[in-house]
């Protein structure tokens, strides 16, 4: 192996050797392309692969979002929904050194803020379970602060929370892409 190749090349607690880091944030805006370019990344895996979901279906429009993101993995792919229990559930899903792909944290902050649970905490604890997995995470996340000030208080505390929830993460990430118009500019 060369020195360039292994230097692309991580392993992972499991023991995995993997081309993907232990940690990865893809931020774009909407239908920005940013999904689609975290899946090519975990697709490197030569693991097993877990879709952690965080939407959930509540009308025919995310039904057919969540169809055209099914039907563009292969089929190895494990799809996993968890709109709330981010944490938890990314520390079962790498185990063994499997990769998992978070799509998204926007909707999970969303899950948090509709149940009433504080997303400050909530983002301690997924890194807390970061420093656990035995395998990779790619998270994707919308970049929600590019536009105007939102005119009510919901939006705002959404907004902000997102701010500092995307913050957090590229804080500890080992690689962080901004993704426009379905082309990744690498951040870190």
């Amino acid at each position: 192996m060369s020195k360039s190749q292994s230097s692309s090349l991580a392993l992972g607690r499991s023991g995995v050797i993997t081309p993907l880091p232990p940690v990865t944030l893809v931020l774009g805006g909407a239908r920005s392309g940013k999904s689609r370019y975290a899946e090519g990344l975990v697709n490197r895996h030569p693991g097993r692969r877990t879709y952690l979901a965080t939407a959930e279906v509540l009308d025919a429009e995310m039904a057919e979002r969540v169809k055209a993101h099914r039907e563009r993995r292969d089929s190895d792919w494990k799809t996993v929904e968890e709109p709330v229990d981010l944490a938890a559930k990314l520390k079962a899903e790498t185990e063994q050194g499997a990769a998992v792909l978070v799509d998204c944290l926007t909707l999970w902050l969303s899950n948090l803020m509709a149940a009433g649970r504080d997303p400050d905490k909530e983002t301690e604890a997924l890194i807390r379970a970061l420093g656990q997995a035995g395998g990779p995470a790619v998270f994707v996340s919308n970049e929600v602060g590019l536009g105007i000030v939102p005119d009510n208080a919901l939006a705002r505390a959404f907004r902000d929370h997102a701010g500092r929830l995307n913050q957090r993460l590229a804080e500890i990430a080992n690689n962080v892409f901004f993704v426009a118009a379905g082309l990744p500019l690498r951040l870190k």
